[in-house]
């Protein structure tokens, strides 16, 4: 367990510096009012889960502990949208319409919503 937390620890800190140089300098680059360098990092980091996704499935890759490192550790620390969006591929293959549509739609809205509370509650007090 500890080594497996490590990492995946290791694997967000990678993640996450990756995330952050490689947005900057798309931003750096290109100057529009779209945050392309997140718009870049979160379809990167799909892709880059899904290639991850059919190579474990097919037995291409190491152990549980890589696989925690590459897919929880560096894609989550990469980007959460590519964790949010194999969580819809999974619940849509797994369950169908149904819970995709209702995990999207309380995702999407109840984020949206719940952000605007934490600004107001700011604003507020």
């Amino acid at each position: 367990m500890i080594k497996t937390f490590l990492m995946v620890g290791l694997g967000s800190f990678l993640g996450g510096s990756t995330r952050f140089l490689l947005t900057k300098l798309i931003q750096k680059h290109i100057h529009e009012n779209i945050p392309l360098g997140t718009l870049a990092v979160n379809l990167s980091g799909c892709f880059f889960l899904g290639i991850l996704y059919a190579l474990f499935e097919r037995g291409h890759l190491g152990n549980n502990d890589y696989r925690m490192f590459l897919t929880v550790g560096f894609c989550g620390g990469f980007t959460t949208f590519s964790t949010f969006i194999n969580e819809l591929f999974h619940l849509f293959k797994e369950t169908g319409f149904g819970y995709f549509s209702l995990y999207l739609l309380l995702s999407l809205a109840g984020g949206l919503f719940t952000l605007y509370l934490g600004y107001l509650f700011v604003k507020t007090f």
